[in-house]
């Protein structure tokens, strides 16, 4: 079957450019949400249990009731609908969810003339820089708890490509929107605006690995280049540089020629610590208490095994950090901590653009604006495709009164980035910048957007909060600060004024003002 759409209740659902629209306009849904409306949609002749979601969406992975609840409450969001209404997805009580709005019959546009013309409506454009993708690669092991590993090879090469500056590399958590899913070479073009794909896949035997990869240009779907590397698992470093120059010999060889690339990361000495790292990593990208914590374990053990391990004590700094921020952790206890890892980070390799946002974070969070924009402006210098410290730069520069800077950075991270689940942090960002400019509309409109997108977001609520309180609009206000006690429960006045790092007084009795019209005390 080719693209298939279902439309209803004014919205049209198009399953194989992934979009959601509402009266034409483009609906902003993470993939896993995404997912459900699709099942909902195509078994809604049924009901569906908790189990037949979780087998359909999760793959029959282990998922708390909490996340499939949340889940479901942002599908309806994304249809206009509520829990309280169920206009559109219902729940029966003891037995599961059904979609029970009229549908007008999926229809085939494979034939259909209509989707060549809508296809460049959508897509993006390229950049003047060459392009590139790295799509998840393959977990082709028999162990499925293995999946983290080929994950991490597909990180590094995201990473060791991001330094080349002559490269628009697409961040992480856009590429990963695609694992586990088929998707055609064209279709990953038009959404993240590339010309280049890079697929691959990794098995891992004993103490073995083998790793085949494939550059694809997306403009004639043609194979530019692709190879296999069998080594021994302690060769795992050397394989990644391989793969990284042989895609940059195969794009721009005359750049090759002249830089003569060669990766600069330094590798651990344990692949022990590495395996600790990656897990961490897919625990990190969550954003969730619990996940903060699981990272910060895994990460503790990795540090103990190698204690110059640069990857993994910048992650540990910045996992910290982000915990202050969001109100999960105490600054008075994690910043000297995260410091002395930012620092050890950056003793380790100077060049890494991780260990320089690790640093910036620690120092924003402790008031030292001016050293944690240069922190973040050094990191961005050494990855300019670095997407989250674009984000943290974007809230930096809020925190500086520089919301015009703040706001274009965030535009530069979405757009780096433009299918990231995480994408809702810097649209919250994106928020708050308008909320310094007093343009209280557009604050309210982007933080919504990061609300739909992720319903935990504690920083997008603040900023719906006060946007609200500041434009007189009482209820909205008052709803919003519902939702973020829900998500900080610690949230006062005086958590406010003592916690977060503002460089002006008028900024900080601004933020409080929307919160006293809000009625927090």
């Amino acid at each position: 079957m080719g693209q298939v759409k279902f439309n209803f209740d004014r919205h049209i659902l198009d399953t194989d450019r992934r979009e959601l629209r509402r009266d034409g306009d483009l609906v902003a849904v993470q993939p896993q949400v995404f997912d459900l409306l699709v099942h909902l949609l195509k078994h809604r002749d049924r009901v569906l249990t908790r189990d037949d979601l979780i087998a359909l969406v999760w793959g029959g992975r282990i998922v708390s009731d909490s996340t499939l609840d949340s889940r479901i409450n942002a599908a309806r969001n994304a249809v206009g609908d509520s829990g309280k209404e169920q206009r559109l997805i219902r729940t029966i009580p003891r037995k599961g969810i059904r979609f029970v709005g009229a549908v007008n019959a999926p229809y085939d546009t494979q034939a259909s003339p209509l989707v060549e013309a809508e296809q460049p409506h959508s897509a993006l454009a390229l950049p003047d820089r060459p392009a590139i993708a790295v799509l998840p690669f393959d977990n082709m092991s028999d162990d499925r708890e293995q999946e983290y590993f080929s994950d991490g090879i597909s990180e590094d090469i995201i990473t060791a490509l991001s330094k080349l500056r002559w490269f628009f590399v697409i961040a992480r958590n856009s590429s990963f929107t695609y694992k586990g899913k088929a998707v055609h070479m064209r279709q990953v073009s038009a959404e993240l605006g590339v010309r280049y794909v890079v697929e691959g896949s990794v098995r891992r035997s004993g103490d073995r690995v083998r790793i085949t990869a494939q550059l694809n240009d997306t403009a004639t779907g043609s194979h530019i280049w692709a190879e296999h590397y069998d080594r021994r698992l302690t060769d795992v470093f050397a394989v990644q540089d391989e793969i990284t120059d042989a895609i940059v010999a195969a794009i721009e060889p005359q750049i090759y020629a002249a830089e003569n690339f060669r990766s600069r990361r330094k590798p651990p000495n344990s692949v022990d610590a590495w395996d600790l790292v990656m897990r961490a990593l897919s625990h990190h990208w969550r954003v969730t208490r619990t996940d903060s914590l699981t990272a910060q374990a895994l990460l503790e053990r990795a540090i103990a095994i190698d204690p110059n391990y640069g990857q993994a004590l910048a992650l540990f700094a910045t996992n910290q950090m982000f915990g202050v921020h969001l109100g999960w952790t105490d600054i008075a206890t994690a910043a000297p901590v995260a410091e002395q890892a930012a620092l050890a980070a950056i003793a380790a390799d100077n060049d890494d653009a991780w260990a320089h946002t690790a640093l910036a974070s620690v120092y924003f969070a402790t008031r030292r604006l001016d050293r944690a924009l240069a922190e973040f402006e050094l990191a961005l210098q050494l990855n300019p495709n670095f997407s989250l410290a674009q984000g943290y730069y974007a809230l930096a520069l809020c925190y500086g009164s520089r919301w015009l800077d703040a706001f274009a950075t965030t535009q530069r991270a979405i757009r780096q980035s433009p299918r990231d689940p995480s994408s809702a942090i810097y649209y919250g960002v994106a928020a708050y910048a308008q909320f310094i400019g007093r343009n209280y509309q557009e604050a309210i409109a982007l933080a919504r957007e990061a609300t739909r997108q992720r319903g935990d977001l504690t920083g997008a609520y603040r900023v719906l909060t006060v946007a609200a309180g500041m434009s007189g609009q009482t209820d909205l206000a008052r709803s919003a600060l519902d939702e973020l006690r829900r998500t900080q429960p610690n949230i006062s006045l005086a958590w406010i004024a003592t916690q977060l790092p503002w460089k002006h007084d008028e900024d900080r009795e601004h933020y409080l003002e929307g919160f006293r019209r809000a009625g927090l005390k």
